[in-house]
């Protein structure tokens, strides 16, 4: 990808152990301005080690570092493929560092952007989530991977009870706990102007959807809106770690084609999707 068909993003994240908590089991990451992020695409994540579980922050950072290294070495395969081997091989990583320590159970989540051309390419295993802003109103684009998360899709709890709900963090899918795990990976169309948010539940168990559109409404550039998200976040106590990254797409490529792997029903949902505003 030349420079000419690079998008123009500007990026700030914020990964502090918040009020409660002594040490930061979460983890972000940035790519580096290079020849591989020039080629395949910048990539941006992050990720929350499991409280329950020993070595949280060994898991997160571990699950970063592999992923970002499959990603940009993997040759001779499709996007999704490497979004997918990237999480695989995360997983092993932990699995592997686990069983060397003696750790029972090591975990983490991880929620992965890439953005090639008009596309924002999203890899996504757990409950931090990622959200885009646009027109006014923020839509979380990812599910959780929960007990209560899978109790809203089968209809059986009202959305706005997620935030309060006794198990919200009760994770049925993560990195580090066995030798597979199967992630999302979803495909979303960009326009100049919007904004993408990631953070963990420590963050977004506090924060509404709808604050995050008032608040980067309300800031003119990414390490602005971080830090109000974050001071938010804190100011209503939130008991977990806060991490957040806030990329501001500033412009995108012209007629760039859409990604010939995306398939048509992943629109139709997308479109859904966004005509919601919570």
């Amino acid at each position: 990808m030349s420079e000419n068909e690079s998008p123009e993003i500007e990026s700030h994240g914020i990964s502090r152990p918040g009020k409660v908590r002594h040490d930061n089991q979460d983890a972000i990451r940035f790519c580096r301005p290079d020849d591989l992020t020039r080629r395949y695409g910048p990539l941006y994540a992050i990720a929350d080690g499991m409280g329950g579980y020993a070595h949280g922050g060994v898991a997160s950072s571990l699950a970063l570092e592999h992923f970002f290294d499959t990603f940009y070495k993997s040759n001779g395969v499709s996007l999704s493929q490497k979004l997918r081997l990237g999480v695989q091989d995360a997983n092993v990583g932990i699995y592997q560092t686990a069983q060397r320590l003696g750790v029972p159970r090591m975990g983490t989540t991880l929620t992965a952007v890439n953005l090639t051309g008009r596309t924002l390419n999203i890899v996504h295993v757990g409950d931090s989530r990622a959200y885009l802003v646009r027109g006014g109103g923020a839509t979380c684009l990812t599910n959780d991977h929960t007990r209560v998360g899978e109790m809203v899709r089968l209809k059986m709890l009202s959305p706005d009870k997620v935030r309060s709900h006794a198990q919200r963090s009760v994770l049925n899918k993560c990195l580090g706990v066995g030798l597979f795990v199967q992630p999302d990976i979803l495909q979303v169309p960009l326009e100049p102007g919007d904004v993408v948010i990631l953070c963990t539940d420590g963050v977004w168990s506090v924060v509404e959807d709808a604050e995050f559109a008032l608040m980067a409404a309300d800031s003119p550039g990414p390490e602005d809106l971080s830090r109000r998200i974050y001071e938010l976040a804190m100011s209503r106590e939130s008991d977990d770690n806060l991490s957040v990254i806030a990329l501001y797409i500033r412009r995108l490529p012209e007629g760039a084609p859409p990604d010939s792997s995306t398939p048509p029903w992943t629109m139709r949902v997308l479109r859904r999707i966004l005509s919601r505003r919570h």
